[in-house]
């Protein structure tokens, strides 16, 4: 039975709040004070600002909003700042509510729209709020970890629904708000509603607090000692985080039995990357790591670690506040001091309790500790002192440790200061868009008055405002320019009566405007600069989507670094002077396939739809670097140094394909093009499904549940089950060879073919004959054709026989590989399994 069944036949808050409060005693559970006041709160129609400590329960709150609004007949939604929070919730009310009731809209993914409880991030709720406004469908909205408010970069999402839904009930929610009277009486304004402020410092699982002046050995071995495990030791690095687990190796976590037990659990799991077989030895030992670089499987193996108390340590970044299922006893900060991307500065009280709140599980643990480390230079400085025990003469010789050179200083007093200040005030991050103006232009009714309302009565100081009113009237002349609006006349005016002119768009905005991929558009009237009869058209097209996907930072990064090192080899070889090197690497950058072409023609769309200029076009090449280069995923990741990175790698590789998948035309699909589709999508299925089988799950939620699809996610289907994939993974493994031979790397060829018998000797030998009739060998769109690759399939044996033949100068394609590839140990390890047999003429 579904909470939806136990709906009173009327909306009478006495009734919702009887109702609901049974089903939950139902459960055995007990509702907290806090949890009473907003439930009644919000059963009588009141705005609720609930600011409680995490685990107290303020998912149940809002499952009683939900339940509320339900009964009242109005659409609910709840967001969120991340799409897994939001696709956790989804799932988990659909349990409550019945899959019928519930629906989701991520931006990149839509399920049920229709249904009376929406899911959503906050950016969506923003968009349907601008284009909407008091005519949304939209009766109630939770938004979880408000807190998210003061994000520089996405706070304006969390802002927007405020102003513009004034028929709407709000649950604002987080256990860091700080000061809110703000919020409690601009919401009462707006709404007419009253709002309540639901407060509550009592946790139910209460923290005490710790600094240590011991080695951090010394304090870890200790908590475990006193059974104050599992800890979470708190880094700021992902590099960090991994660095710590490997030096507590030397530390004997867990007993025999307890390693079985780990084993046990671990079963048939697939550690399939570089850091994949780290992580197997860390966990092995008792020690998990956990941080956003990581692919979300194996994040998803040391929760369910974690959760079976088999974990005792966790070494994992200060990320951990939003969406993490991580049962934890102890917080252990290494520091107390961050690099915020532009400079080192000590934690802000918000962010401190957002980590700290952590520890202390509700229904398991009857305490929480929150230790802090004291800096290693004062560790070592107390260690030097107690070593030098009371004689004053001893203690005045020992020479003290000095801080490394620009370090923040931070200690006890910053550590208890930290405890006891409230989170601060959350402040406005407000700002204005061709896509807000573009929106508001599209209502009904008078668009200068709403957007002048949406300029002034926002939630930014005067002088701010100031700002965004010039930026908005340089955005709406843009506009007017571009011919995208035009003036009208008021009707029955001829205009010259100083009536205000009407504004109105000239051309027709989709349903969903902004919350598709915003150059998804561009690429379609790009892709017809393309010649379809050139090698590399199908190439061309995944530049197009590339260039119109967000930048993955840190590949982008990575490719540069490798670009330089190998332009300043190269360099160096040519006696290049130092100087001259140094100036010439500026203008070394990551690959930018067909840059000039692409910046000339989002130029010319611009003039038409100046709107895409809030999304700047970028050039990039991930995906067409990983093919041309016909790199595995690990390969991939060895290659430019991400194996701290990889969930990066995947989750824009995930991304990609489904923008190549949706937004190219079938009728523009090339077979070289559904080539590169099924590769890319069999390559992120085998390196971790979950992060396609989640997407495509949706729109059947009802088939299977959260817990049965990741448990599916973990059981990979065999690799060679798709056989258009497969047949493209087999020649990119053996034109990986002929790029190798190629450049010579007899070495690298040696190293991948060494179980075949073919070591570095075996392949330099071979293509010494080769380079004794030839040149050159060719790697262009000729030499990995399909005109160059035989492939005999002997599924009687097991066995694909496969001939790749070279692309020499003359022509003569007499010299080539020969290999065998292994299906069943293909399907085994999630890749083409190739074993060569033959180097040499035919």
């Amino acid at each position: 039975m579904t909470l939806i069944d136990q709906l009173p036949s009327d909306a009478d808050p006495d009734a919702l709040f009887e109702a609901f409060s049974t089903w939950v005693e139902e459960r055995g559970i007990s509702l907290y004070p806090a949890q009473e006041e907003a439930l009644i709160e919000v059963v009588s129609g009141a705005n609720v600002i609930l600011s409680t400590p995490t685990g107290s329960g303020k998912s149940l709150v809002a499952a009683g909003a939900h339940f509320a609004a339900l009964a009242r007949d109005e659409v609910t939604f709840y967001t969120a700042p991340i799409k897994a929070l939001v696709s956790e919730k989804f799932f988990e009310l659909c349990k409550m509510f019945g899959t019928e009731n519930v629906g989701m809209l991520t931006g990149d993914a839509s399920v049920n729209a229709d249904a009376p409880v929406i899911c959503c991030t906050a950016e969506v709720l923003a968009s349907i709020a601008l284009r909407d406004g008091k005519d949304a469908d939209i009766g109630q909205v939770v938004m979880d970890e408000f807190h998210f408010y003061a994000e520089p970069d996405r706070g304006w999402a969390w802002q927007i629904p405020l102003l513009e839904l004034p028929q709407a009930q709000f649950i604002l929610m987080s256990a860091t708000l700080g000061d809110v009277s703000r919020f409690e009486d601009d919401l009462t304004r707006r709404t007419g509603r009253p709002t309540a402020v639901v407060r509550s410092a009592t946790r139910p699982v209460p923290l005490s607090y710790e600094y240590r002046t011991t080695p951090l050995t010394e304090t870890l071995t200790e908590l475990l000692e006193t059974q104050q495990a599992p800890v979470y030791i708190v880094h700021f690095t992902q590099a960090a985080a991994v660095e710590r687990a490997q030096a507590l190796m030397s530390i004997n976590m867990c007993s025999r039995a307890e390693k079985d037990e780990i084993a046990s659990l671990i079963g048939n799991f697939r550690f399939t990357t570089k850091f994949g077989r780290n992580l197997s030895r860390y966990v092995r030992h008792g020690i998990g790591v956990h941080h956003a670089g990581m692919l979300p499987k194996y994040r998803r193996l040391v929760e369910k670690l974690a959760q079976a108390g088999l974990l005792k340590v966790i070494c994992g970044t200060d990320t951990l506040g939003v969406g993490v299922n991580v049962p934890i006893r102890t917080v252990l900060f290494t520091a107390l001091t961050k690099y915020d991307g532009q400079r080192v500065r000590t934690l802000r009280a918000r962010e401190f309790h957002q980590i700290a709140g952590r520890a202390g599980r509700a229904g398991f643990d009857t305490a929480g500790f929150v230790v802090a480390q004291a800096p290693e230079h004062v560790i070592e400085n107390e260690k030097a002192l107690a070593k030098a025990g009371d004689d004053p003469k001893k203690r005045r010789k020992v020479v003290r440790k000095k801080a490394p050179e620009g370090f923040v200083s931070w200690g006890q007093n910053t550590f208890e200061k930290l405890i006891a200040s409230e989170p601060e005030p959350l402040t406005s991050r407000f700002r204005v868009t061709h896509a807000m103006l573009l929106s508001v232009i599209a209502r009904p009714g008078n668009s200068f008055e709403g957007m002048r309302r949406l300029l002034e009565d926002n939630h930014e100081p005067r002088k701010n405002q100031l700002r965004h009113i010039r930026r908005a009237i340089a955005i709406y002349r843009s506009l007017l320019d571009g011919g995208v609006v035009e003036r009208v006349a008021p009707e029955g005016t001829d205009g010259a009566d100083g009536a205000a002119p009407i504004v109105r768009l000239t051309v027709d905005l989709q349903q969903d405007f902004a919350l598709n991929q915003p150059l998804s558009t561009f690429a379609l009237a790009a892709f017809e600069l393309l010649d379809p009869e050139s090698p590399s058209y199908a190439l061309d097209m995944v530049s197009v989507v590339e260039s119109t996907l967000d930048d993955p930072r840190q590949i982008l990064a990575a490719q540069q670094n490798k670009a330089r090192g190998e332009a300043v080899a190269a360099m160096k070889a040519d006696g290049v002077e130092y100087e001259e090197r140094m100036e010439r690497l500026q203008d070394i950058s990551y690959p930018k396939p067909l840059e000039e072409l692409l910046f000339h023609a989002y130029g010319l769309y611009r003039k038409s739809h100046p709107w895409v200029g809030d999304h700047p076009l970028s050039p990039k090449s991930v995906i067409r670097d990983m093919y041309e280069r016909a790199m595995t995923f690990t390969e991939f990741t060895s290659f430019y140094d991400l194996a701290r990175t990889e969930g990066i790698v995947l989750r824009y590789l995930a991304g990609a394909y489904k923008a190549l998948d949706h937004t190219v035309p079938d009728d523009l699909k090339s077979d070289d093009f559904q080539d590169i589709i099924a590769w890319l999508g069999e390559m992120v299925r085998q390196v971790d499904s979950s992060l396609l089988d989640e997407w495509e799950q949706l729109a059947n939620p009802e088939e299977e549940s959260a817990e049965e699809a990741q448990e599916r996610a973990d059981q990979v289907r065999p690799v060679t089950a798709n056989a258009r994939a497969f047949r493209v993974l087999v020649r990119n493994a053996m034109f990986r060879r002929v790029e190798l031979a190629a450049l010579d790397k007899v070495a690298e060829l040696g190293e991948m073919d060494a179980d075949s018998g073919w070591d570095e000797d075996a392949w330099a030998e071979a293509m010494d004959g080769y380079w004794e009739e030839y040149e050159e060998l060719g790697t262009g769109p000729q030499a990995r054709g399909p005109k160059l690759l035989r492939i005999e399939e002997d599924p009687e044996h097991g066995l694909w026989r496969v001939r790749q033949t070279f692309d020499d100068p003359n022509g003569d394609h007499d010299w080539g590989i020969s290999a065998e590839v292994d299906l069943t140990a293909s399907d085994e390890e999630g890749r083409a399994v190739v074993r060569v047999t033959e180097v040499g003429q035919l």
